[in-house]
């Protein structure tokens, strides 16, 4: 059975002017996603493969009766790290564009406050090299610089339709096989 942390609305904050992130690495970056963005967390989520599915797709998974399609975002953003060896049981369900998707990664850190003053846009020589600009912004923190993803972009639009496709109704989850 999978863990579950429940991410509750962000609660409103006085504080104008600050941005509250969900942290979370994969390889050996630090990135985060907007809170509002981010359903719930899961640890140790059971995956079930989907034959014929683009690589970085690890499959779809059975939430509470509803297929949520699954991506391996390591894979999705070409980040490889050979020195890895553990276990990456970590899945974050967000809500984009009103479709559920779950993302696994490495592992997740903390909910953090920061200054929306202190995220400057990523280097333009980064940027231009990205097929798709799915770099919110990057922000310093204590033990380095995180990478706030903006998770709208990370898919184009042609794979968000694949993975709609995925959570219809052509597939039913039973029993954690797919019929």
């Amino acid at each position: 059975m999978a863990e579950i942390f429940n991410i509750d609305e962000a609660e409103d904050s006085e504080d104008e002017g600050l941005m509250q992130l969900v942290g979370f690495g994969v390889a050996n970056e630090k990135f985060g996603v907007d809170i509002l963005m981010v359903q719930e967390i899961l640890r140790s989520a059971e995956v079930t493969a989907v034959p014929n599915s683009p690589e970085f797709v690890e499959g779809v998974l059975n939430l509470r009766g509803n297929i949520v399609p699954v991506i391996d975002l390591r894979k999705r953003l070409n980040l490889y790290d050979e020195n890895s060896s553990q276990k990456r049981s970590w899945v974050l369900i967000l809500n984009i564009d009103n479709r559920i998707v779950g993302f696994i990664v490495d592992h997740v850190t903390e909910v953090l406050k920061i200054e929306e003053k202190s995220i400057e846009a990523a280097p333009d020589i980064i940027v231009a090299g990205l097929e798709s600009q799915y770099i919110q912004g990057v922000c310093k923190i204590n033990d380095g610089l995180i990478i706030i993803l903006d998770f709208d972009l990370v898919l184009f639009n042609e794979e968000q339709k694949v993975l709609g496709e995925m959570g219809d109704d052509e597939l039913l989850l039973t029993e954690g096989e797919i019929v």
